[in-house]
């Protein structure tokens, strides 16, 4: 079955850096476009990035961009989130999906996500 793990969040203060990693399977990762969504308590499920199955074609939400770089291994069947400059706004679990190859719609179940906490 299709598997996303999701992993690499944590604590960090304002300002700061983390890197979140997705480990893919159950399906041909490399043909597949990915996504990074999250959501915060109160508030909607949200697109944050994407990036198409060879790399070429990549989306940004407004709120991060220009401080978050998605990026992926095909090899490796990863998916990456580099996420700098962070803020308290950003806090939210953080989840890894794969998209069709249509409409772009996530395609499988929401893993557990990873927690990602900015705080001073």
């Amino acid at each position: 079955q299709v598997q996303h793990v999701e992993s690499g969040g944590g604590l960090v203060q304002p300002g700061g850096s983390l890197r979140l990693s997705c480990v893919a399977s159950g399906f041909t990762f490399s043909t597949y476009g990915m996504t990074w969504y999250r959501q915060s308590p109160g508030k909607e499920r949200e697109l944050v990035a994407r990036i198409s199955s060879n790399g070429g074609g990549i989306y940004y939400s407004g709120s991060v961009k220009g401080r978050f770089i998605i990026s992926r291994d095909n090899a490796k069947n990863t998916l990456y989130l580099q996420m700098n400059s962070l803020k308290p706004e950003d806090t939210a679990v953080y989840y890894c999906m794969r998209v069709d190859l249509g409409l772009l719609r996530p395609l499988g179940y929401w893993g557990q996500g990873t927690q990602v906490t900015v705080s001073a």
